[in-house]
């Protein structure tokens, strides 16, 4: 990324976002490289990084098709299913314990 010009944080000049100020925008980078970055300084490790595009070349997000709709749908309702008792939890399963809460806390009850 040499060349690129360098910012000091909330300093950038008008007409550059981030990715996440493009979406919030309803944007994309739409495959334009990146136009710049952003240093954050730190006290103990190197700068935060974030790198800017250019709004004028962003184009407008693809709107969902009912296809990528459905799959998602998919995808969250499985992620509700506890893999111990494959009942539907009615909320997403947490990483951390791989079951659903009162088969977490059965488990728990049998191991002390």
């Amino acid at each position: 990324m040499s060349g690129l010009p360098i910012y000091r944080w909330r300093l950038a000049p008008d007409g550059y976002a981030t990715y996440r100020q493009l979406r919030a925008m309803g944007l994309r980078p739409g495959g334009q490289d990146v136009a710049a970055q952003l240093e954050r300084p730190r006290r103990r490790r190197g700068p935060l990084v974030a790198y800017l595009y250019r709004i004028d070349r962003a184009k407008p997000v693809r709107p969902m098709t009912p296809a990528k709709r459905a799959a998602l749908a998919r995808a969250n309702a499985s992620q509700c299913i506890c893999p111990n008792c494959r009942r539907d939890a009615g909320y997403r399963i947490p990483r951390s314990l791989g079951m659903c809460v009162p088969c977490a806390d059965d488990s728990t009850q049998l191991a002390s």
